[in-house]
């Protein structure tokens, strides 16, 4: 086991101090670029499940997306670009667009097994802490997790009324810390763990796996941490041992040091924001947010969830979600109960 990871994404919230560290300033070339796309694709009356790289071109937005992937991958693993005015768009332009760049920065996954590639993180009302319940459909507090990606990727419609703060913070450090000060749970997070599939898993397939949280793969770093769907297999299926003392100690010590605030960096979404996180070596949080009264006033995002094209190769213990583990690969997400996908999330009941 690693001592210690060291380089760019191993960091703590002083390091990004300076803006140029997670933010890049869209230009107005670039930005020029996306709504002339946008307008050639929406002249020639292409839909979004129809849209590609060939119909949407982009010739200087392009050129920007080796560096994202280099400072999502091998950099920081925080990138936000700045400056798209979301304003100008209707709903479905912001969406036409937004599924355009993502054919560009990698491949897009399933977001739950109605085969949903293009999530609306929106209230829908839903419990996080239900059986089936998901965070991107609620107003609650959300606290330091993964998604279940290489790269998740939020496009800012409309913010709150108040709250809905976004919080990141970098596994790799936090993983430092605790090597550094307790080796002895460290050594628990490399262990597997029970994981519930949250009534996504695909028909005839356990309900819940077992996967570490950490783990270690020619010389690379990843971390999978989603406290709520260890839980969950825990409430939901007694045939499982209990979780250990051990095994709690050191959830909650990942915890602690996420919400410590030398360890996290927080930002307040601006309308046209689009955030990408790389999932293997950040956690990110959402604080609790109000709505204004009015429906098209509500706060609304679309995510993506992304397989990158230069992203690391995984450590098969891993293959509970990542069913391959090669760099590069297309993987993640949750598989389609209907074998279609769709670009709008309808929410699940409990």
């Amino acid at each position: 086991m690693t001592d210690a990871y060291h380089g760019p994404s191993n960091w703590r919230a002083a390091d990004l101090a300076e803006p140029g560290e997670w933010m890049i300033q869209l230009g107005e070339a670039q930005i020029a670029d996306l709504d002339n796309a946008l307008r050639t694709a929406m002249a020639a009356g292409i839909t979004i499940d129809r849209l590609t790289r060939q119909n949407f071109k982009l010739e200087v937005f392009d050129k920007l997306v080796p560096e994202v992937q280099e400072r999502l991958e091998n950099g920081r693993g925080l990138v936000v670009l700045r400056g798209l005015p979301a304003q100008k768009y209707t709903r479905d332009e912001l969406r036409l667009m937004y599924w355009g760049m993502g054919l560009y920065l990698g491949t897009a996954v399933s977001q739950s097994s109605k085969g949903d590639l293009l999530g609306d993180v929106r209230n829908f009302g839903q419990d996080v802490n239900s059986a089936t319940g998901r965070g991107y459909m609620s107003r609650q507090k959300l606290g330091f997790h993964t998604d279940t990606a290489d790269v998740v990727a939020l496009i800012v419609m409309r913010t709150a009324k108040s709250g809905g703060r976004s919080m990141i913070c970098s596994s790799v450090a936090i993983r430092n810390e605790i090597a550094a000060t307790r080796p002895d749970l460290l050594a628990e997070l490399y262990k597997p763990f029970y994981w519930s599939w949250k009534g996504q898993e695909a028909k005839g397939e356990s309900p819940y796996y077992e996967q570490p949280i950490y783990t270690e793969h020619e010389g690379r770093f990843s971390c999978r941490h989603i406290w709520t769907h260890v839980l969950a297999a825990h409430e939901n299926f007694p045939e499982l041992p209990p979780l250990t003392e051990k095994q709690l100690e050191a959830v909650a010590l990942v915890n602690d040091l996420a919400n410590d605030p030398r360890f996290h960096f927080s930002m307040m979404f601006e309308p046209g924001d689009i955030q990408l996180l790389n999932n293997h070596v950040t956690y990110h949080a959402r604080t609790e947010f109000e709505d204004f009264e009015e429906e098209d006033r509500k706060r609304h995002l679309l995510r993506m969830w992304l397989a990158m094209p230069n992203t690391r190769a995984l450590s098969p213990l891993m293959s509970g979600i990542y069913r391959d583990q090669t760099g590069g690969a297309v993987r993640g997400g949750f598989p389609s109960r209907t074998g279609t996908h769709s670009f709008e999330t309808v929410p699940a009941k409990d």
